[in-house]
């Protein structure tokens, strides 16, 4: 048996490590024992993955040797006369750039670069089309393939494919695009001075989402901080096509992208107006209840930015009811941007104060201020939306009652003595002077000792009019509305004659 297996271990040994060489293993013996792995055994598995890692090197060198020495013959093929040449050439370097070797050849000659770039933007034949999008796709995944399209001029020729009628040159073109604005410094311009905004614009009518999603992810990279192309988007009815991917789709990436796209434009005073118009609140009310926390968070800050010029839109009944259920969370942002939309949209807005009153809004709303009567983003909003609803609406009366019997006077009271924000002091006050219209705050307002502090803030009025008036600075406080409340945007110098602490220290008086 000895001598059998001495005979054999060559045999062995070389079916463990090249088994392809070896037709018949059945007559070579084993020393394995007891099911226990042997020695020669053990080294087969590296011993062919070494071998297929040499093999690989071995390739890939001939991959790169190949290309190195094909580039400058297929260079000149693409700049052959012949469409048909032509043709023939980009598919060749099309399959070249397929493979990581010979991708890295092509990257770093910028003769086959520029030849690509020039066959792309004149070929009228759709296969060399797709060909040579199809090879800036690829090397677009390397940064040194993109620094070599942005040089050889490749922005203005994909721009120009997005008008292709081909979805695969579309996809390529829009894809390479993404990858230029993500990551290539100076293709954000580059795309502008292209007229990419007004061709990436009218592809929102697409109805494939994958290609929707880095569509609108494109014109967000385009639009952000940029008032110029935000203004180009909304000339070529980008809003509507944005409010209408947010209405029809329920891909999870898509919403996320387009809603990034619309908070961009949010902030723009041109497209806001085109935004609601087109129905953007009711669509982005839609997916406050998304399973998506970065969705939902989206969705409120654009509502937010919006609701100052959406307060005659109706239908938001649904997504009113949404932000009072909000004001549970415990996410500032998400308090921030309900208690500032709520307060927007129930501003001289009748049927919406009702409605959020009828909704239990002013419980949800004093608790809030509770929880955050340190922070001024969440406390003025909450206290302006309290105002309005305690005011000049049928249930008016329901709301100043709802506020005493949810203990909210101590904490509202409480505001007016903290150190001075004169917007919110300007809204507490507003408040109060609603909640003392209602007979039954009377004694509550003053068990909260609301005279005293109203009393101190006009006497420290007066002391800082006289102060800046001595100085010779005239209306040294101007008091104008919150960013987020614009009911009856007014400027009140804080002094003795201010009316609105006048008035309010009357009606408790009283």
């Amino acid at each position: 048996m000895e001598s059998q297996l001495a005979m054999t271990r060559a045999q062995r040994v070389r079916a463990a490590m090249y088994p392809e060489t070896v037709e018949d293993t059945s007559y070579l013996l084993t020393t394995q024992i007891d099911g226990q792995q042997t020695n020669v055994q053990k080294l087969a598995e590296p011993s062919q993955m070494l071998k297929s890692a040499i093999v690989h090197l071995i390739n890939y060198q001939d991959d790169a040797e190949l290309a190195t020495r094909a580039i400058p013959e297929l260079t000149k093929l693409l700049n052959d006369e012949d469409p048909v040449v032509v043709n023939k050439a980009s598919m060749i370097v099309n399959q070249l750039s397929k493979k990581e070797a010979s991708r890295r050849a092509l990257m770093q000659s910028p003769q086959i670069v520029a030849a690509v770039v020039r066959t792309m933007q004149n070929t009228s034949d759709m296969e060399t089309a797709r060909c040579t999008t199809s090879i800036l796709h690829n090397l677009s995944h390397h940064r040194e393939g993109l620094l070599s399209i942005f040089k050889s001029g490749g922005i203005p020729a994909l721009v120009r494919m997005l008008s292709s009628p081909v979805e695969s040159v579309l996809f390529y073109a829009i894809t390479t695009l993404h990858n230029l604005l993500l990551y290539q410094e100076g293709a954000k311009m580059a795309v502008r001075l292209a007229d990419g905004l007004q061709k990436m614009v009218p592809l929102l009518n697409k109805n494939n989402p994958k290609f929707l999603a880095i569509t609108t992810d494109c014109l967000q990279l385009l639009a952000y901080g940029n008032q110029e192309s935000k203004l180009i988007i909304l000339a070529n009815g980008g809003p509507q096509g944005l409010v209408q991917i947010m209405r029809t789709y329920n891909y999870e990436k898509l919403l996320w992208t387009t809603s990034r796209v619309l908070k961009v434009l949010s902030v723009c005073p041109s497209n806001k107006p085109a935004i609601v118009e087109a129905g953007g609140m009711q669509a982005l009310g839609k997916h406050l209840t998304s399973s998506s926390p970065r969705l939902v968070q989206n969705c409120l800050w654009t509502l937010r930015n919006l609701s100052d010029v959406a307060t005659k839109q109706e239908g938001l009944d649904n997504v009113l009811k949404i932000l009072v259920n909000q004001l549970s969370s415990d996410d500032v942002n998400v308090l921030t941007c309900a208690t500032g939309t709520l307060s927007n949209l129930t501003c001289n807005n009748g049927r919406n104060k009702t409605l959020v009153t009828q909704s239990n809004g002013v419980e949800s709303l004093i608790h809030t201020i509770l929880r955050a009567s340190d922070k001024d983003d969440i406390a003025e909003p909450a206290v302006c939306a309290l105002r309005h609803l305690t005011s000049r609406h049928p249930d008016a009366e329901v709301a100043q009652n709802s506020v005493r019997l949810h203990y909210g006077i101590p904490a509202i009271v409480k505001l007016i003595s903290q150190p001075f924000q004169w917007p919110l002091v300007k809204a507490t006050i507003g408040l109060i002077r609603n909640l003392a219209l209602c007979p039954a705050n009377h004694a509550p307002l003053h068990d909260a000792g609301v005279i005293p502090r109203l009393v101190q803030l006009l006497v420290k009025a007066h002391q800082d009019a006289q102060r800046h008036a001595a100085s010779g600075t005239q209306q040294p406080y101007t008091l104008k509305s919150s960013p987020v409340s614009k009911q009856k945007p007014q400027k009140l110098e804080v002094g003795m004659r201010s009316p609105v602490y006048i008035v309010g220290l009357r009606v408790v008086l009283r």
